[in-house]
């Protein structure tokens, strides 16, 4: 069969679909005619800090395939790689995690486009709380479906999705309302406003009751019959639940105990002697058969060792392997188009400052419905942080200090600090978004920071600062701090006494000679307050900009 495949394709007449799968591979659409998720030899591993041992393999060189319309089961006892397994093939790996092995959709490899024609519904629910159900979904399809989607094309998209998920009844009711199963509902259908034909979810049914859970799969089960493909991790499912899933993956200590139709686990298992007791729940009996138990942990690894080996030379395992090597064969063979390519420049996501517009609006309007909330957040938090406690440091230090004792010198004195702390807040959240940690970050940060203290006027003499480094002065807001600073306490102050008089130690009487000694300007108290501002303002909008290109990723 594949000999025959390979001579059709060198006569330039390859076959335009397979019967095997009973889709194009020359040229197909990923929507129209769903996806068949393939992988090979794949490996998860976790960096970890400890000395002599660098990484912790999660995933133990496991392949598969899942054909589309399928809705399938993830399961395995707790630590067996079922999350670790799922994020690998979504390309949604967390940071310190190395992934080895090939994806494919279709017979072509991912990358980090498989974020685009896949879904992705978490664990945990993130939802603002006071936002309707129709308004949440309705923000969601400004930020998610293309820029070209008319208004009118957004409001029947939402529309068929809350009918489809039966939200229509509760869709004027605040998310905070709502039962968990509607919530469950609507972030799934969060997930399907832009029509990914691949979908992974995240143990769907936490948190549900047995009711509200058989009903979430059933609409997934549907959804898979109409075309889509569902991966799910779940968590001891009920039977009903459980039959539901066309296809199950066992794993096991990382590695695969079984991959196939749901119907067939019980005759894989029964051929190795484990036979499932009458009315027993065949989830719960294949999870705690592949779980390791703490009295008898050599025991149970020995057997999930025994029960994988034997599931890698079974026949379930070869009919997988065919789907595996049929995929990676067409990739090799058949010199597709990248057709994912020319999609993903089909579909123009919305702007930047399109979804900073809604992200916005949609933050005042929880201002609006919980004004309580947010004015003691801002009195709690903003307010004591930028304001508050520049007041209170000022007016306990400008008293031992002993500056000059007049409220317009202490008014400006205030001010310039505040203004400092803000900029300096400023420039955190720029190298926050920035890097993508938070060592990179300070390992940029503090040499900046030295900079600026260095050319800020404390240390060196301004004026004596080589022409190479000079500019620098006029990035540094310490700089202008400490000149605004000095102009408040020394300008027009004309009779400075000296106790001790020193022939070879001059006196300075006139605070216009202090700051002439510093390289200070005593006409640039104004220049400094409008340049600490400006590069406030500056820093804000380079986190924006950090920001954007992080999204864009």
């Amino acid at each position: 069969m594949e000999d025959q495949r390979s001579s059709s394709h060198s006569d330039g007449s390859a076959t335009e679909s397979s019967p095997l799968f009973g889709r194009s591979y020359t040229y197909w659409s990923p929507v129209e005619e769903g996806v068949t998720l393939s992988w090979r030899d794949l490996s998860v591993y976790v960096l970890l800090k400890q000395k002599g041992q660098p990484y912790k393999r999660i995933i133990n060189n496991v392949s598969g395939a899942v054909r589309a319309g399928s809705l399938v089961a993830l399961m395995g006892s707790s630590g067996a790689g079922k999350t670790s397994l799922m994020t690998a093939l979504a390309y949604r790996t967390a940071d310190h995690t190395v992934v080895e092995g090939d994806v494919l959709v279709n017979g072509q490899p991912m990358g980090d486009y498989m974020r685009d024609i896949s879904g992705f519904m978490h664990q945990v629910d993130l939802f603002i709380d006071h936002l309707t159900v129709s308004e949440h979904l309705h923000i969601m399809a400004r930020l998610r479906l293309d820029r070209r989607t008319t208004s009118q094309e957004r409001k029947q998209r939402v529309l068929e999705i809350m009918r489809n998920l039966s939200l229509l009844k509760c869709r004027r009711s605040k998310i905070s309302t709502i039962s968990g199963g509607e919530k469950k509902r609507l972030s799934f259908a969060s997930e399907l406003l832009t029509d990914p034909p691949l979908l992974f979810c995240d143990e769907p049914t936490t948190g549900l009751d047995s009711y509200s859970a058989q009903k979430l799969i059933a609409m997934m089960n549907l959804m898979a019959s109409s075309g889509k493909t569902i991966v799910c991790t779940i968590h001891q499912p009920s039977s009903q639940i459980f039959k539901m899933f066309s296809q199950v993956i066992l794993l096991a200590s990382g590695r695969l105990a079984y991959m196939g139709a749901t119907s067939n686990a019980a005759e894989f298992f029964e051929s190795l002697g484990y036979r499932i007791p009458a009315n027993y729940n065949p989830a719960d009996f294949y999870i705690r058969t592949l779980a390791v138990l703490p009295v008898s942990e050599d025991s149970c690894k020995q057997a999930i060792k025994t029960i994988c080996d034997h599931f890698a030379v079974s026949d379930f395992a070869k009919e997988i392997d065919v789907i595996v090597q049929y995929e990676f064969h067409m990739a090799r063979t058949m010199q597709i188009p990248t057709l994912f390519t020319k999609s993903r420049s089909f579909r123009k996501g919305p702007f930047c400052w399109t979804k900073l517009t809604w992200l916005t609006y949609r933050y005042l309007l929880e201002i609006v419905r919980k004004p309580t909330t947010h004015l003691l957040r801002i009195l709690h938090k903003m307010l004591p942080g930028l304001i508050m406690d520049p007041i209170l440091f000022v007016s306990v230090a400008y008293t031992i200090a002993g500056l000059r004792q007049d409220l317009h010198s202490f008014s400006l004195t205030l001010l310039v600090t505040i203004i400092t702390m803000n900029v300096a807040t400023a420039c955190g959240l720029m190298f926050s978004n920035a890097f993508e940690s938070v060592p990179s970050a300070f390992s940029v940060l503090v040499p900046f920071d030295y900079i600026l203290m260095i050319t800020s006027g404390i240390f060196i003499k301004l004026s004596t600062l080589p022409v190479i480094l000079s500019w620098t002065k006029y990035i540094s807001w310490l700089m202008y701090s400490m000149e605004s600073l000095s102009i408040i306490q020394w300008n027009g102050v004309h009779n400075i006494s000296c106790e001790y008089i020193n022939p070879e130690i001059p006196c300075t009487t006139e605070g216009r000679e202090v700051l002439d000694k510093l390289s200070f300007s005593q006409n640039n108290l104004l220049r400094d307050i409008i340049s600490m501002i400006v590069i406030c303002i500056v820093f804000h909008l380079l986190a924006l900009f950090f920001l954007w290109k992080r999204i864009r990723k």
